[in-house]
């Protein structure tokens, strides 16, 4: 049947393509596609789609996910609103209800969160590490690169009359930069359908993001088969092109000497990774999760082809891509997402079930897209990222340390270093579940790259360029309560704090969805706030019923078979650093959860496994018969 399915793709690529304008999903004529074409945006605005076959599996570029929208969940795709959009004239952030603009995001940030820090005695650094990336996987990095490389001027006279530039003024009260001359911090508006070209400039602004809207790992994969087939795979047993350097395995670099690595320490910092997607030379988290699943990949599909030496390539390849995204989604659903959210609350949503067996939600009318809020809101997570990196030895010996911003785009540290972070990333605490955030995340935020930047002030600007509408009517939308007065807020965030929003905001109608959500009171029954896990149980479960290709559907092209399904649900973070972390060989079962009574350290021969036997095909003559399946 598989040989079937690729004869079917093959003969696809040889139909005609559809184009498809990326923002509606209309089909473009040829002259249509003229007009872009001599515009230039064919890039940003179209996407170009082979026929689809409801027989073949999870596309690379995300394209007939949903058989009646083609293009929907393709790149450049638009994101959907929970609530709809809300701007003063010329699409610029909305005035207060008095008509006042509102009050600067500096200086609502230090009011309502405190700078410090303070270890967490439960979660691990390993758990934010894998939060960035699992969501990194539904964005880009374009945003960022903006301010960082290409608009530096933003605080410059220069960035005065430049539209893209929308600076965070610092007042002059500010509780540390009134002892320094910083007044501005750098930032760029987010990239939109209209500023790339696509829509008209009197249209409300929708960001544009460069990644596919669905969970499928394109940061290392790609979003194209020409880009993986040129950039990603081996073309050889379904693996992974990959490197060696100092007795550890990487995915290939760069070549060339301008690429996105600015903070390498060159000469001898050289290393910076040739992948699809820009994101895996970013900040620290996703990158180590770059290479733990690209050796993660190379592991499973060198299993998969001793176990089944009649696979080609091809089906090696694709087999093991499946297995992947599966067992970081499991993860990620199962694991993470409970230990954050609360498993019982997670069931009673249904947005995870306490059963192994298979599940189908899928419903063809809801299309594969991310809600603007939901990596917005995720944002919440600066509060617990730890700012110091904490090195470890393989028998938990403390090393040293270093400042966790000095890591943005600085892939070649890790060569050195990459055994001792690997330890320090389970053996470290995150930092506390609070209202304080570290000094360097509030402060430096992207290390030497700019002056002073504050991640959560810049959090707070882009929700007002989203257009997101109040604080209070996403309260309404999640409990269905009204909110007319700050006592009305009670219910989800505590009186002192409540006081605290009363100094920076004249009206309960003004808080911004930002604000509010550091300000309240955490979920029953997990560490989330409220708000913030409305907006997250919300996609989860749209994700789930919009994914065509979700591992845990019974009757998908190409689906698991229950025994392979059950082999999945033993997948767990622990398994994983078990599997590819450098000297990793004792961890705590339960490794988004700092070691302790109940979750000792212990080998990783304890630690369940995968097997990968569930997958032989025994039309296959294996030439072996005491393979070891297990990763």
């Amino acid at each position: 049947m598989f040989n079937f399915l690729l004869l079917s793709i093959v003969s696809c690529a040889c139909a005609q393509s559809v184009f498809y304008e990326s923002y509606s999903g209309n089909i473009l004529s040829n002259e249509d596609v003229k007009v872009h074409l001599k515009k230039n945006t064919t890039f940003w605005c179209i996407n170009e789609v082979l026929p689809c076959n409801p027989f073949e599996g999870r596309r690379l570029d995300g394209t007939c996910n949903n058989l009646k929208y083609p293009n929907r969940g393709a790149p450049h795709t638009p994101q959907y609103r929970l609530l709809p959009a809300e701007y003063d004239k010329g699409f610029e952030p909305k005035k207060t209800k008095s008509g006042e603009p509102l009050p600067l995001s500096r200086s609502v940030r230090t009011t309502i969160l405190a700078e410090g820090r303070v270890p967490d005695r439960r979660f691990t650094q390993l758990l934010t590490y894998f939060w960035v990336y699992v969501i990194g996987d539904v964005l880009s990095v374009h945003d960022t690169v903006n301010y960082v490389r290409w608009k530096t001027h933003c605080c410059q006279e220069k960035g005065k009359t430049d539209k893209g530039c929308i600076p965070n003024i610092i007042p002059d009260d500010d509780p540390v930069h009134r002892f320094s001359s910083v007044r501005c911090m750098n930032l760029t508006r987010p990239e939109s359908f209209q500023s790339v070209g696509c829509l008209k400039n009197d249209t409300v602004p929708e960001r544009i993001v460069t990644s596919t809207p669905l969970f499928d790992l394109s940061q290392v994969y790609g979003m194209s088969l020409k880009v993986a087939n040129s950039k990603v795979r081996l073309l050889e047993k379904g693996m992974l092109k990959f490197e060696e350097e100092n007795g550890k395995l990487w995915p290939p670099s760069t070549k060339t000497p301008v690429n996105l690595c600015l903070l390498n320490q060159k000469p001898h910092e050289k290393r910076c990774h040739d992948t699809p997607d820009a994101g895996a030379n970013s900040v620290l988290g996703p990158n180590l999760f770059v290479i733990w699943t690209w050796r993660f990949h190379n592991r499973i599909a060198s299993i998969l082809s001793e176990l089944n030496p009649c696979w080609d390539d091809d089906r090696l390849f694709f087999t093991t891509r499946d297995i992947v995204i599966a067992i970081t989604m499991q993860i990620y659903y199962y694991e993470m997402s409970p230990a954050l959210m609360g498993f019982d609350n997670l069931v009673r949503e249904g947005v995870i079930s306490p059963h192994k067996g298979f599940r189908d939600l899928y419903n063809e009318n809801i299309l594969p897209q991310i809600s603007l809020e939901f990596p917005a809101v995720q944002r919440w997570s600066h509060t617990i990222q730890e700012g110091k990196l904490k090195m470890y030895d393989a028998k938990g010996n403390y090393l040293r340390e270093d400042r966790i911003v000095n890591m943005t785009l600085r892939t070649g540290y890790l060569v050195d270093t990459l055994e001792y972070i690997t330890q320090g990333a389970f053996r470290q605490p995150a930092a506390k579940v609070d209202y304080v955030i570290d000094p360097d995340v509030a402060e430096t935020g992207l290390g030497p790259h700019q002056l002073s930047a504050d991640l959560a002030t810049s959090d707070l600007t882009k929700n007002r360029y989203f257009g997101f509408a109040p604080y209070i009517k996403y309260r309404q939308l999640c409990s269905g309560k009204r909110y007319t007065t700050f006592k009305d807020l009670l219910d989800v965030i505590d009186p002192e704090r409540i006081d605290l929003l009363k100094e920076k905001y004249q009206s309960v109608e003004d808080i911004d969805l930002m604000a509010g959500i550091w300000a309240e009171k955490l979920v029953k029954g997990g560490s989330v706030p409220v708000t913030m896990y409305c907006v997250v149980v919300e996609q989860m479960l749209r994700t789930m019923v919009s994914d065509r290709h979700w591992y845990e559907r019974p009757n998908r092209p190409n689906a698991f078979t229950l025994d392979q399904l059950l082999e999945i649900r033993k997948a767990s973070i622990a398994q994983f650093m078990c599997a590819v972390g450098d000297t990793v060989t004792e961890i705590q079962p339960y490794a988004f959860f700092l070691a302790g009574k109940g979750n000792e350290m212990r080998s990783c021969k304890e630690i369940k496994k995968v097997n990968l036997w569930a997958w032989k095909d025994f039309s296959c003559n294996a030439k072996k018969d005491n393979i070891n399946c297990e990763i």
